[in-house]
């Protein structure tokens, strides 16, 4: 669904412009290199290819041709990278030839992921044996934990933001002092100390900063 949404988006972005800024070129060659690493990081390759790879020699073929797709969409991401870095001029013929790399980013890894569903997870189920699949649930488990506390300590602390100062006109209106507190009644207060007060404000006790919500 991630493919074929931004698939169809830049088509739409696409459709009617013929020149294109090193932004735009930017923007696609980032969000491809995050589709493509969203993919190739997933449970399924790295638990379960190589459980498959472990429990049989006859998956070699069909591992490598999950695997040329693989390099198929990240020289798609090659192209697009190299003509943003190159900063080429801008022409008709860059629309197209965005639109055709995305095209064929999208149809490899589309083409990976029927593979995967038709012949990888079919072989699966063949070959490896009820042990193994409680081993690869646990790594599946610790793996979305990993990801669950990842993202638990990348909640950022909000810093405390001092107020702005007071316009020129406001600040001289005020009083260059301000009295200082009223002691309370019947409590002792040196003379120096209650002149000291009155001279200067109570320090204001700063609060403590604030941390989001994950």
């Amino acid at each position: 669904m991630s493919l074929l949404a931004f698939q169809k988006y830049m088509h739409v972005q696409l459709r009617h412009q013929s020149r294109l800024s090193l932004a735009q070129l930017q923007y696609a060659g980032d969000w491809l290199n995050r589709l493509y690493q969203g993919g190739y990081w997933r449970k399924v390759e790295m638990y379960l290819i190589p459980a498959i790879r472990q429990a049989t020699p006859h998956a070699d073929g069909l591992l490598d041709e999950i695997n040329g797709l693989n390099h198929a969409a990240l020289e798609s991401i090659n192209v697009v990278q190299q003509r943003a870095g190159a900063a080429i001029d801008h022409s008709e013929l860059q629309a197209e030839q965005l639109c055709a790399a995305i095209d064929g980013f999208c149809a490899a890894l589309l083409e990976r992921l029927e593979k995967e569903e038709c012949e990888l997870f079919a072989l699966a189920r063949k070959v490896i044996v009820g042990e193994a699949w409680f081993a690869i649930a646990y790594q599946f488990l610790a793996h979305d934990a990993r990801a669950q506390e990842a993202r638990r300590d990348k909640a950022q602390v909000l810093p405390f933001v001092l107020p702005a100062p007071l316009p020129t006109s406001l600040s001289a209106a005020l009083p260059a002092s301000l009295p200082g507190p009223v002691p309370a009644p019947g409590t002792p207060a040196d003379g120096a100390e209650t002149a000291a007060q009155g001279s200067a404000p109570a320090p204001l006790a700063m609060p403590q900063p604030l941390r989001a919500r994950a």
